[in-house]
């Protein structure tokens, strides 16, 4: 199947009004197209066959005759041909006229839907010409061939389940209640709308809009393929806005007005739809309608896809976008903190600072709840606490950060009271093993947890979601707080929140110094420097942070299988990692991810700032004994695919 992913097709053929041969032709020519690109489906125009414009020339039967005519050679050129096409013609149909949608698949006509609202203001009089059609499905012929006619039509793809499609037709997306609605209900997960919209000034930003929602409505896939040249100009002018949406995303677009660029394809991806219909309790599905099933298949071909795979999913690509995603979630973080100082009646907030992303991202959230509060910002505590494997940059910068936001510098050297405890308990010095390492980390966080009992405050976490999925962090350590406002924000979104306070906050010191904290190396710092330098990278031991958020979203937010995670991987990161790095961290994610449960079976109170969040009380809810074996063996099976 591709992994989930179909190629669907849209295109406006040029026409001429009432010359249905001259028509046809076209027709074959996108058709002939859409095979050369290996698209599986593809959707023409309302009343292509024809063209829409024809006015009362649809009461002419020279010309109903003429439109059976050239659908029949249509359907018998697609004989042995790996497409369905959607295409719309007027049909005669027991002694009324139809606007329909007909659908053809290896020289049979699978079924005819005709067109349920007829408009008739403005601009538009179908009605003149046209009856809606019956909801109830019933058998016609057409030239000798008997098919399936009615709105409340599926076709349903034997070998691939999770795709269904039904249609309808321009007027009927404009509607208040659309009959995709109930197709999406019934099982419909791919839309098609053969469409004859004109243009007038802006409209194409409400058709785009409304499109595009109605694929997020639906949580569906839609295709719209709009009329364009040949159509009479007598009264309007039609531009060919075809457009392909999935789930809200807009995949493909024509550019209207230019006729040579009319056809477009993209590669949906319909596991994502159905993975999304299963999250979502809320979208009940019908298994008892009064929908007719019609079964047709598809080769299920690997060919390399050609969609864009975006290497960072949790941030925006568009920097307004990104600057006014990344003011939300300081202002989703911010209120959370703030009612739990309220909950708490704590008016002192505790946190450790390292100098490092997570621990200054938790600062400046910590500022503005103290400023919301209008409480003075010495009621913040930033307390560091240098230990073995503290450089001096880190020390520095976190001095200088809590300086510079006003807050109270406290300061304590915690290698007395590690060197004690290793005396203790037995611990050799110069053995630098887990013992080593997590003493420092539950030495801080007892620290801090005294000092909030001596100030009555509250101890803000720092850890990140990315250091969760991962269990990097150490339990009972660095992993507890008295509330996390960092425990849904990815290390890579962690690094852009940083960044858009350095360049919104008007201090030339505090810009700085969020900078340098940015160009920094990701550390815990529990291992002695080198000559001054940070010795312990987190990256070159479990692995760039940018892999696993990747890997973490489409696993949560998908459900999809490893080999597919692999896949895409390939796809996103083609330019900056090799298919052996890939796998090898993949492996290390998915190792690391079912190991390390545990630690977010009891993680504190967070806020969750997207979609996608580990939070034992929310999103995530796994068993911490749950076996990776299936996982890891469907990886040890990949062959690496050709992308």
């Amino acid at each position: 199947m591709n992994d989930g992913f179909i190629r669907m097709a849209a295109a406006t053929p040029r026409i001429q009004v009432a010359d249905c041969g001259y028509n046809r032709e076209n027709i074959l020519e996108v058709i002939e197209k859409a095979l050369k690109k290996n698209s599986q489906i593809l959707a023409l125009p309302e009343l292509c066959l024809s063209g829409y414009t024809c006015g009362d020339l649809f009461l002419q039967r020279t010309l109903t005759a003429s439109v059976e005519e050239n659908l029949l050679k249509i359907a018998d050129f697609l004989k042995g041909k790996d497409i369905l096409v959607v295409l719309g013609a007027p049909l005669r149909i027991q002694s009324k006229l139809y606007n329909t949608a007909v659908f053809l698949k290896d020289g049979q006509i699978l079924g005819v839907v005709p067109k349920t609202n007829i408009p008739a203001y403005s601009e538009f009089y179908e009605t003149r010409h046209f009856a809606s059609g019956p909801s109830k499905p019933c058998r016609i012929k057409i030239g000798g061939q008997e098919t399936w006619f009615g709105t409340h039509l599926l076709f349903a793809c034997e070998n691939i389940p999770d795709l269904v499609i039904a249609a309808e037709i321009c007027e009927d997306l404009w509607v208040p209640d659309p009959p995709s609605i109930s197709h999406a209900l019934a099982g419909a997960t791919v839309i098609v709308n053969p469409s004859a919209s004109d243009e007038v000034t802006g409209k194409d930003i409400y058709r785009r809009e409304l499109v595009s929602g109605q694929s997020a409505r639906l949580v569906s896939a839609y295709i719209y393929a709009d009329a364009g040249e040949g159509e009479s100009s007598t009264d309007m002018v039609f531009a060919g806005h075809d457009l392909i949406c999935e789930n809200g995303q807009v995949l493909a677009e024509t550019e209207r007005f230019k006729p040579k660029k009319q056809f477009i394809y993209a590669d949906v991806d319909m596991e994502r739809l159905a993975a999304e219909r299963q999250r979502l309790t809320t979208f009940r599905q019908e298994m008892d309608t009064d929908y007719i099933r019609i079964p047709f298949t598809l080769e299920e071909k690997e060919i390399p896809l050609e969609r864009y795979i975006d290497p960072t999913p949790f941030i925006p690509g568009n920097e307004a976008e990104r600057n006014k995603r990344c003011e939300e979630i300081l202002s989703i973080q911010t209120m959370g903190l703030k009612k739990r100082m309220d909950h708490t009646w704590s008016n002192r907030v505790v946190i450790g600072i390292s100098g490092g992303l997570d621990s200054t991202l938790a600062l400046l959230v910590a500022v503005r709840a103290i400023d919301m509060k209008e409480l003075p910002r010495s009621a913040l505590i930033g307390v560091t606490m240098p230990c073995f494997g503290t450089t001096d940059r880190t020390y520095q910068n976190a001095c200088t950060l809590v300086r510079c936001l006003g807050a109270t510098l406290k300061e304590i050297n915690i290698k007395d009271a590690v060197t004690c405890h290793f005396r203790d308990i037995g611990q050799d010095m110069d053995k630098h093993d887990v013992t080593y390492e997590n003493s420092q980390a539950r030495e801080r966080t007892q620290v801090l947890m005294d000092i909030a009992n001596q100030c009555s405050g509250l101890v803000v976490g720092t850890g990140d979601m990315s250091e969760l999925a991962l269990g990097w962090a150490t339990y009972n350590g660095d992993h507890m707080s008295m509330y996390g406002v960092n425990a849904s924000v990815p290390k890579t979104l962690v690094r852009h929140l940083v960044q858009y306070y350095s360049e919104t906050c008007k201090d030339d010191t505090l810009t700085a110094v969020l900078q340098d904290v940015l160009a920094t190396p990701v550390s815990p710092e529990l291992i002695p420097p080198k000559d001054g330098e940070i010795a312990q990278k987190t990256e070159d031991l479990v692995g760039p942070y940018e892999l696993h958020d990747f890997y973490l979203y489409y696993m949560m937010r998908f459900g999809f299988h490893p080999g597919k995670i692999y896949r895409m991987a390939l796809i996103a990161f083609a330019r900056k990692y090799n298919k052996h790095t890939i796998m090898k961290w993949l492996k290390v994610f998915y190792n690391r991810f079912f190991a390390q449960q545990f630690k977010r079976s009891c993680l504190p109170d967070g806020p969750k700032v997207g979609s996608v969040a580990l939070s034992p009380r929310g999103d995530w809810r796994m068993p911490s004994d749950a076996r990776v074996k299936q996982w890891i063996e469907e990886l040890n099976e990949i062959e690496p695919p050709e992308i």
